[in-house]
């Protein structure tokens, strides 16, 4: 989920033949309520963005493991084995 637009999303999911719905959260609303919307400085400047985070939600809905500031480039391989647990 991210706060591009659906068309944006469609755009990527089509471009990258991905096999899965994308959520678009362009209000912030569910990052937000889940603590990943925040005040983010670069180059001595401050402005409100997404922290990449993942959630992992068990089978019951509950919120099983909560990854925050994740590295895309190592990131798969920890999510999969927190799902493994």
């Amino acid at each position: 989920m991210s706060p591009d637009s659906e068309k944006s999303h469609a755009k990527f999911r089509d471009k990258h033949e991905l096999p899965f719905t994308l959520l678009a959260d362009e209000d912030h609303s569910v990052a937000n309520a889940y603590g990943a919307w925040v005040e983010k400085r670069m180059a001595g400047k401050t402005y409100m963005g997404v922290e990449r985070s993942t959630f992992v939600i068990d089978a019951d809905g509950n919120l099983a493991k909560v990854m925050r500031r994740v590295k895309p480039d190592t990131h798969a391989d920890e999510v999969l084995a927190a799902l493994s647990q």
